[in-house]
């Protein structure tokens, strides 16, 4: 498969909103933990990201959510390798992304044919920067805080910090870590990560000031991924905390369009209207 590069001469032409369709291969997810590890399930649920117009399938069999037990990579990988072939055969004109932060499964799914690796870590594990230099792949690069080694996940409210800075400062270092190895900016999409490591106020704030990230951090609008696609920052600010993740698909679309009418045009998510 030929890999994609984030350039208007690949999959992201100018036009409208760019969808990436979410397909978890794990039974713990946040919002459809379980419903697609058996390959069948994968490729109908693909199918119908595709058909409703997903561009990309971004493919990820370690859970991220609060709480979400670390998965030996030998076993993530056993979970992905026969999705990724069914896609492939079935799909063979989507390009896929891998969602991991672990070096050898990567690396297992650029041999694979993967085109994007997408790491929630920012490309700050062991070896996945170094993976990045050595590949040609695509990477979305997202911002997150980790604690002993793990994905933080603090308790979500809308007390204090209600500052963006630190969550600028996070991303634009995320950016700096790949510019910095010399990864050309055509293969990068930033990923602000909305709920990773972030309390309801710090999302709320960095969604009020996503009108300015792009001037803020000299970086195009067209060269994020927004990934808000069921997250609880939807329903809180909806005023319903407790609705739950696989009732928020309409929340997601209205904050795509806004979103969209903002400039962005890359996007992760669940399911598409």
């Amino acid at each position: 498969m030929k890999r994609c590069f984030f350039s208007e001469e690949g999959p992201l032409s100018p036009g409208g909103p760019f969808f990436i369709g979410i397909l978890n291969i794990t039974p713990d997810s946040f919002s459809d933990g379980g419903r697609f590890l058996a390959p069948g399930m994968a490729l109908a649920q693909a199918l119908k990201l595709v058909a409703s117009g997903a561009r990309m399938l971004d493919i990820g069999a370690e859970s991220t959510r609060p709480g979400a037990a670390v998965v030996p990579w030998l076993e993530e990988w056993e979970r992905l390798e026969p999705v990724i072939s069914t896609l492939q055969e079935n799909l063979p004109g989507i390009p896929l992304s891998l969602d991991t932060r672990h070096v050898r499964v990567a690396a297992k799914g650029l041999d694979a044919g993967i085109s994007v690796l997408n790491d929630v870590a920012g490309f700050s594990g062991p070896g996945m920067l170094e993976l990045a230099m050595s590949s040609d792949c695509g990477l979305i690069a997202m911002r997150s805080r980790m604690k002993d080694g793990l994905l933080w996940m603090p308790e979500y409210s809308d007390s204090a910090p209600h500052s963006v800075d630190l969550a600028l400062s996070e991303l634009r270092h995320v950016r700096d870590r790949l510019l910095g190895s010399n990864i050309e900016p055509e293969r990068i999409l930033l990923d602000p990560g909305f709920g990773f490591g972030t309390t309801y106020a710090e999302d709320s704030a960095l969604w009020g000031l996503l009108p300015e990230i792009p001037a803020l951090l000299s970086w195009p609008h067209e060269r994020f991924c927004l990934g808000i696609s069921r997250k609880r920052f939807l329903a809180w600010r909806n005023g319903t905390p407790a609705l739950p993740p696989i009732d928020r698909d309409g929340l997601t679309d209205l904050a795509h369009q806004e979103a969209v009418s903002m400039g962005y045009r890359i996007f992760r998510t669940h399911e598409l209207p």
